[in-house]
Parts: C-alpha cells; structure tokens; sequence
C-alpha cells in the first residue's frame, strides 16, 4: 500500500534534483543572474526551498516553530553552485527518509505555533505535504525565472515522476 506523503516527499525530492539538473547544464552564472521575479535570482528562491523544508524538518524532529525559523535563519547562505544546492537538498531528502523510517505513524499530531498565522492541531502528514507543495510551488518559480533569463526549464511534474521513479520504490 502506498503512503502518500512520503510518496509526494519523494516525488519533491526527485523533483528539487530534476531542476538541479537543469540549471547544472548551464552556465553557471545563471543562479546569480537577477530577475524580476519572487525572489531576485534563482539561488535565492532555491535557498527558499531548502531553508524552509529544514524548517519543517526541525518541527518534525521536534523543534518549536520560532525556533526552526531562526536557526534556518542564521543559515540562509545563497550558494553559488547547483552542485552545492543538489548536495544540500540530496542531504537533506535523506535526513527526512531516515526520520521516516524511525516514524510509525505519519497520522501522529502535533500542536504547531506559527508565528505568523497561530497554534493548531496538525499532522505529521500535512506537514509532509505541504514541504512537497511549497517546493512545487517555487520550482514554478524557478522555471520561470529560467525562461526570463532565456532558457528552457525542464519537466518535473508529478505524472512525469510516475515513469522517472522504478515501480515500488517510493513507498
């Protein structure tokens, strides 16, 4: 039986390495070329990505939120390098796989004070899903930071992750 969040985790971790992969191709001015845009350069918004899904891994491991935010932002360095992002989010994937492997039950809650938005009731799940959403989001972001620069992105759909990823690997 499949679990979907950690499906989708896997999907946002092969994901993250697809447009890595891109942006390797290029030159590697790229990551620091300034766009009008979300973020001003594509570096900034992949440094997003990171720092916000070790923000939620913090929480997950059982860190406060105000705490996470401010430890992730004492370390919100801009690389200058796609191997170094696909270094920092491959190390990453691997810290939530292996919290994943230690968690019986992804259905557990927690009580999640947001400093921007308040406390509530939320799940291990949701939780999960929404670092696969948010880094969605901003790898949208990203590739349309790369056609303003004028270069192709590359797929890293979902339905394109079904045929990527060996049947029965995921889960």
């Amino acid at each position: 039986m499949t679990n979907y969040p950690i499906e989708m985790f896997n999907y946002h971790a092969w994901a993250n390495q697809t447009i890595l992969g891109r942006i390797k191709e290029l030159p590697s001015s790229v990551l620091s070329q300034e766009v009008n845009s979300s973020y001003p350069t594509i570096a900034h918004a992949l440094n997003h990505i990171y720092v916000v899904d070790k923000m939620w891994y913090l929480i997950l491991t059982g860190m406060e939120m105000r705490e996470a935010l401010q430890e992730c932002m004492r370390h919100a360095d801009i690389l200058d390098s796609a191997d170094g992002y696909a270094e920092r989010f491959a190390q990453l994937s691997e810290q939530y796989r292996e919290w994943f492997r230690s968690q019986p039950d992804l259905e557990q809650s927690i009580l999640l004070d947001n400093p921007f938005a308040g406390i509530r009731q939320t799940s291990y799940s949701e939780i999960v899903l929404h670092v696969a959403n948010h880094g969605s989001y901003h790898r949208g972001n990203v590739s349309t930071m790369l056609r303003q620069l004028g270069h192709a992105s590359t797929m890293n759909d979902y339905a394109l992750y079904w045929y990527q990823e060996p049947v029965g690997s995921a889960s």
